[in-house]
């Protein structure tokens, strides 16, 4: 047992160590003229980038394929070619990332007559977008191997991990989904599930610091208002009638709807609120996880400056604090997964509404007769 939690407490460690070195790589260069940009380092880690960062050296990065159209036509390359600064030059046209006083900031750009120029189109395979297919695939993964099991074993309980993946689909089929929305649960399913259990896999993945982890992508505001968008669509273009009457002509006392429409345009707005409370939601949680655990692991170099016996005391609590909230993350992951697949369950059946008159004649026709 011993061994086992030390294990855990290493790899845990081992979790925050290229945090470390992504800090101690700014610290050495600029600590003695300028101190630790930690903003610069902050927002480098949550943001997107072109190439994948190697671990325990923030120097190098995994290249991913650049792709953009530029003033020539199109033009497809590897991001190794415009590391650090360097200028590529691609038949006739020349490209590099944009350094940190160009308004186009770490986007590449191409350079016509000595002056940066954004591409018309950028379609590059970035960090994101790459951990966005890794995602997906394990997503798919997960799902067709429940699928695989049964197909070959019938009826026979899965065990190990798909089993833990059909208690998952289960917890979420018959405690969110099928409560709420009852007999249209089958229909919606499907996507509510999928969701689910993208996000789960999106929020794990950017736990783990090494590839094909490190990609922060539920903290990526894009990424949580896609999800937000397919909920507000699936939402409003299969809603009822009813559902739509309740909008436009709500049952409220008549000077709230005329001669001023106060209560139309309160619902009207809060059709959009809905997707709005969805992105933001999941997107300041997990950016916020994030945010934390490098916000501790930068006290280690702040305090650097105050001697060793203070610079070790804060390296030992900045390490505990680290992991402490790295478990803390594990669980918001599944917490935020499951938020997200409610309220989209829960504004999904508001649009299922029939109206009081079509759950009377439900009633009636569910009214079993009586033979004396």
């Amino acid at each position: 047992m011993k061994q086992i939690l030390t294990t855990i407490v290493l790899a845990l460690i081992a979790l925050v160590s290229p945090a470390l070195a992504v800090a101690s790589g700014h610290d050495d260069g600029q600590e003695k003229k300028e101190g630790i940009d930690a903003q610069g380092i902050i927002f480098e880690h949550l943001g997107d980038g072109y190439g994948w960062e190697v671990p325990f050296n923030h120097h190098k990065r995994i290249p991913l394929p650049v792709i953009v159209w530029g003033s020539d036509g199109l033009h497809v390359f590897s991001s190794s070619r415009v590391a650090h600064g360097e200028v590529y030059r691609d038949g006739n046209a020349e490209f590099r990332i944009a350094g940190a006083d160009s308004p186009y900031k770490g986007k590449v750009v191409e350079i016509v007559n000595g002056e940066e120029v954004k591409p018309a189109v950028d379609i590059s395979i970035t960090k994101n977008v790459c951990g966005v297919f890794i995602a997906v695939l394990l997503c798919v993964w997960c799902i067709l191997s429940v699928a695989r099991w049964h197909r070959t074993q019938g009826m026979k309980g899965p065990r190990k991990m798909v089993g833990a993946i059909e208690f998952v689909i289960l917890f979420i089929y018959d405690g969110v989904i099928k409560p709420t929305l009852k007999n249209k649960a089958a229909k919606f399913a499907p996507y509510l599930l999928t969701v689910f259990f993208f996000i789960l896999i999106m929020n794990l993945l950017g736990l783990i610091v090494i590839f094909p982890g490190g990609a922060n992508l539920t903290g990526n505001i894009a990424v949580t208002l896609v999800l937000a968008i397919i909920t507000f669509l699936i939402t409003n273009l299969f809603a009822t009638k009813h559902y739509w009457k309740e909008i436009f002509n709500p049952e409220v006392p008549w000077w709230l709807k005329y001669p001023l429409p106060i209560m139309p345009v309160i619902e009207i707005f809060g059709v959009f609120t809905k997707p709005a409370a969805l992105t933001v939601r999941l997107f300041a949680n997990m950016m916020g996880g994030h945010m934390i655990v490098i916000v501790l692991t930068l006290l280690i170099f702040i305090f650097a400056a105050m001697g060793p016996v203070v610079t070790g005391a804060t390296a030992v609590v900045s390490v505990i604090f680290s992991v402490f909230m790295l478990c803390i993350d594990v669980l918001v992951s599944f917490i935020q997964a499951y938020v997200f697949t409610m309220l989209s369950t829960l504004f999904i059946a508001l649009g299922q509404e029939e109206g009081h008159e079509k759950h009377e004649e439900s009633k009636e026709k569910a009214v079993i007769p009586h033979n004396p």
